[in-house]
């Protein structure tokens, strides 16, 4: 068995492994290392396959993004911030492995030199992986790929449908109301007569 396929075996049995954990970890802490793990090992099998446009896109966006999402979250749910400070220590073991694991994935795939690898063939002269990896999604692989816009698409709409319920003494208000509204329907001309202003009544006291 070559190198290559060696760490492809290893990285993908993290990846399931760090995948499983975030399903069933009670901690929201632990399934959110987790889960950067699990990003952080597909963005190393990517630079494998030689896809390092992915793989930098996974790290850069996916990882930063599901950070950032974590912190939003515990600020919403207005979560006790001294409690949470006291089980910050209890979480150093999980983030220190996860780091290791982070940092001997990088030092394999870049170090490949130190094992004795060989060298992988030179490309050619204007050679872009960016553009093979949209002709791959585009030609061979078009009817997964729509495939899997589906289905992210309806998670999408199932998502916006689940926080779309009616509760008692909720307002809300129907756009498809507002866009067939008139002006007769929100105002109201009313013709008056005009009229002579009374005197000010220091006056009316005076001629009294």
């Amino acid at each position: 068995m070559e190198f290559t396929s060696l760490i492809f075996y290893i990285f993908s049995a993290i990846l399931l492994l760090a995948s499983l954990r975030v399903v069933t970890a009670k901690n929201p802490v632990h399934a959110a290392l987790s889960l950067v793990l699990a990003f952080f090992t597909a963005g190393c099998i990517w630079m494998l396959l030689e896809a390092e446009f992915l793989a930098i896109t996974l790290v850069l966006v996916y990882i930063g993004a599901v950070m950032v999402l974590f912190l939003f979250v515990v600020m919403m749910l207005d979560i006790n911030i001294e409690e949470l400070r006291r089980g910050f220590w209890d979480n150093l073991p999980l983030a220190a492995l996860v780091a290791t694991l982070m940092v001997l994935e990088m030092a394999t795939v870049l170090g490949g030199d130190s094992f004795g690898l060989t060298a992988p063939e030179p490309k050619p002269a204007g050679y872009s992986n960016t553009k093979e990896l949209g002709l791959q999604i585009y030609t061979d692989y078009v009817y997964p790929f729509e495939l899997a816009a589906v289905i992210l698409l309806l998670a999408m709409v199932a998502a916006i449908a689940l926080t779309l319920r009616r509760r008692p003494g909720r307002k809300w208000v129907d756009p498809a109301e507002q866009i067939k509204v008139k002006r007769g329907d929100r105002i109201r001309l009313v013709s008056m007569a005009s009229q002579k202003p009374s005197a000010p009544k220091a006056a009316e006291e005076e001629e009294a």
